[in-house]
């Protein structure tokens, strides 16, 4: 059972408050995570079109962000709520930013991908079905993370923040590998430089995402689990097999 109760209040006016900020972090989670996806398809098919269009509408996600905290910052000040209602409200603020975060990391992608469709002779680079893999993974991760969020499930931001690990371990993999690239011909190392920053976007959505699951147990149980080798409702850490 959730410890977190959104219609608790006697005013039905500030319940109706809170559950439309609630669904004003999704709508913005489902921008973000539109972002990412059409990000990866430019890069896929390295369609500079496609890319610049998620640079453009990058400023989408940043108004939100700027509209959900004046309504944060005016909840707060009307309200003055305290316990559970307090720690959704901070959670909320905490949450918009890395979601804001993610927006620009999908913007960075955007942007490399349109650069790499203007490189002569590019139809393809290296190491691209690994990296798919891994924005699939990525993207996979903020979506679960999103739906915990709206379930107020801490117990499944558990296990997704730990998805993190797996996310880590392909980056490394990646990196590795297209340095080596570069050592053996020089002539890539501009292309293998879009392609670092292209990976180490995504291995940012991945800490961001799992920042948002830390937020999720905070919200949900009262439990700062930052800087910790946190565990999950059940005692065990929540960690996947890759």
């Amino acid at each position: 059972m959730n410890a977190l109760d959104l219609n608790h209040h006697i005013s039905e006016q500030y319940n109706t408050e809170l559950e439309d900020l609630r669904n004003k972090v999704l709508a913005m989670g489902g921008l973000v995570e539109q972002q990412i996806s059409d990000a990866l398809e430019a890069l896929e098919n390295l369609d500079g079109e496609l890319g610049e269009n998620v640079v453009f509408t990058d400023h989408k996600v940043n108004a939100m962000e700027v509209k959900i905290d004046e309504q944060c910052s005016w909840i707060i000040a009307r309200r003055q709520p305290t316990a559970s209602d307090l720690r959704l409200l901070i959670t909320i603020i905490k949450v918009i930013t890395d979601l804001e975060r993610i927006g620009d990391e999908a913007e960075k992608i955007g942007h490399m991908a349109s650069m790499l469709s203007e490189m002569k002779g590019s139809t393809s680079y290296s190491q691209q079905d690994e990296i798919m893999y891994m924005g699939q993974e990525v993207r996979q991760m903020l979506h679960d993370t999103l739906d915990a969020f709206a379930r107020l499930h801490s117990k499944d931001a558990t296990r997704i923040a730990h998805r993190d690990e797996k996310v880590d371990r392909q980056y490394e993999s990646i990196l590795r590998k297209v340095m080596t690239y570069m050592m053996e011909d020089p002539r890539t190392i501009t292309l293998n430089m879009n392609i670092i920053w292209v990976t180490r976007a995504l291995e940012r959505i991945g800490d961001h995402s799992k920042n948002i699951c830390e937020y999720i147990i905070y919200m949900v149980e009262g439990r700062d689990v930052r800087h910790t080798n946190f565990v999950g409702l059940d005692g065990v850490t929540g960690r996947e097999d890759s």
